[in-house]
């Protein structure tokens, strides 16, 4: 599977899922990163009217999710998430938040994965940090 069959698929199963409902779209993949975007909407805004810490979190543990997933056999293994952090940097109000999620460490049990979380100009909104849990089907 080529890379824009693989962001097809991922769209599909991306359905009537919170990814759908918080708007966030996959706009590149590679062979060890995933990249994304989230709007900044009433979808992901908090009461005050600026971008969500948890749907900073929630776009975060789905680019790393993806990203992880696309590193094991998925008819033998699948990854679940584990621990998290994330460190909130800047405020936005409006516009979209870019992703990209790159591995720090693809072990036989566990993966760890960074997440950047940028606004339009290039400035950091969030850092984040992900460990899995690669798990056997049993």
């Amino acid at each position: 599977m080529d890379k824009s069959e693989k962001i097809k698929h991922i769209k599909k199963h991306s359905q009537n899922t919170m990814i759908q409902h918080l708007g966030i779209e996959f706009t590149e993949i590679g062979d060890d990163f995933v990249c994304g975007k989230m709007p900044v909407d009433h979808r992901t805004i908090q009461p005050m009217g600026m971008l969500h810490g948890g749907a900073s979190a929630a776009f975060a543990e789905t680019l790393a999710s993806v990203a992880s997933t696309l590193q094991v056999n998925l008819e033998k293994q699948y990854c679940v998430g584990l621990d998290m952090n994330a460190n909130h940097i800047r405020s936005i109000k409006s516009g979209w938040v870019f992703g990209e999620a790159k591995p720090i460490h693809l072990g036989k049990m566990t993966q760890v994965w960074q997440i950047k979380i940028k606004n339009e100009k290039g400035e950091m909104v969030c850092i984040s940090r992900i460990t899995m849990a690669v798990m056997d089907r049993s």
